[in-house]
């Protein structure tokens, strides 16, 4: 993900090492070089210039101007063709995109991973809702056995929909993520255009990520599914609506941004306190709320990481390739993410098991 807000202000830049691109076959391969320093020289590149050169903090515009302690290797107003090559390429921003690209072709294979564990059926042979569930989560394969017969059942199909929509939804934000880093360097509209896209999956990730925990907890209570399932969807609408406001990219709505999103995922508890006192027998229930529980200390964590801005803050221009907060920020995303696919497999094989 890449909401940052510009800065208020910049700091000295003591770094003289940068990048440059040559006019051969590898030009997207960078070599070190000396850099000039530019002082508030705004640098644009275009197709008839080759060197397309990774700049300093304090040559970028202000559109740029994200992360004062990050100070050199930027990318700065690129032509379109040559942004798009960069990911094959080391900046600053190399690691932001491909931690959450990487991130979406795991959760690829993760949904052809599910569909193959539950495929869609009219007929449920419980034994074997059991045994999928035991392959998603070694926790799970500690629950009592199911006493069954070995004949088939014939039962309603338990709904994917909202299982799949949550691998959708993460998906997307990972996606646009990707698509948010590697492009915005190219243009002030591009930039403004790849946030409101960036927020938007942002959204559509915690919204969806409650669907499976709600509509599987209560299945058999169709009162507090819509309920719950109603409030945290208008929740998500409202804040993609405020995000299409420029207010929204100034420097003051940095914690503004952090916990309103934060609270967006707080919200969760709600649900799950419930369920825990419903169903807080059964070990499914226990399975289920802790994973969202380590999901929570995972996005908790990046909020404070992407708040706070650390370790970059510590020591500037030390994590500008490789370190920066953004970066483990992606990587703590993509590991709760992964958590609630966790979870939202012992909801299927829950519902699958016992239906409503």
């Amino acid at each position: 993900m890449c909401f940052d807000a510009s800065a208020m202000a910049s700091s000295p830049v003591s770094s003289k090492l940068s990048f440059s691109f040559s006019e051969s076959a590898t030009q997207f391969l960078i070599s070190p070089r000396e850099i000039k320093k530019c002082h508030n020289k705004k640098i644009t590149a275009s197709p008839s210039d080759p060197k397309l050169e990774l700049v300093d903090y304090d040559s970028l515009p202000e559109f740029l101007k994200h992360n004062e302690f990050v100070q050199n290797y930027y990318r700065s107003e690129w032509p379109l063709k040559h942004t798009i090559l960069s990911i094959f390429s080391i900046h600053n921003e190399t690691l932001n995109i491909w931690t959450h690209l990487i991130g979406f072709f795991i959760f690829l294979l993760l949904t052809a991973y599910a569909a193959s564990l539950f495929p869609v059926s009219a007929y449920n042979n419980f034994a074997n809702a059991q045994l999928a569930a035991s392959n998603s989560s070694n926790i799970y394969s500690y629950i009592a056995p199911i006493t069954t017969s070995p004949e088939m059942v014939e039962v309603q199909p338990v709904p994917r929909w909202p299982f799949y929509l949550y691998l959708a939804g993460a998906m997307f934000c990972l996606l646009m993520s990707s698509g948010c880093h590697l492009l915005s360097c190219h243009s002030a509209r591009t930039s403004y255009l790849m946030l409101r896209l960036d927020f938007a999956g942002i959204s559509a990730l915690i919204v969806s990520s409650f669907y499976p925990l709600v509509y599987y907890s209560f299945a058999c209570n169709p009162f507090f599914r819509d309920l719950y399932l109603g409030s945290i969807t208008v929740f998500g609408a409202a804040t993609a609506v405020v995000s299409l406001m420029p207010v929204f990219d100034s420097p003051q709505f940095r914690p503004v941004r952090a916990v309103l999103f934060a609270c967006m995922g707080a919200s969760g508890l709600l649900p799950i306190t419930h369920k825990m006192l419903a169903f807080g027998d059964r070990p499914e229930a226990a399975v289920t709320a802790g994973y969202e529980a380590l999901m929570g200390v995972f996005y908790g964590m990046g909020v404070v990481v992407y708040a706070a801005r650390v370790p970059e803050r510590w020591l500037p221009g030390k994590f500008d390739l490789i370190g920066h907060s953004h970066q483990l920020f992606h990587v703590l995303v993509v590991a709760g993410a992964y958590t609630q696919y966790l979870a939202g497999l012992v909801y299927l094989a829950w519902r699958e098991a016992e239906g409503c």
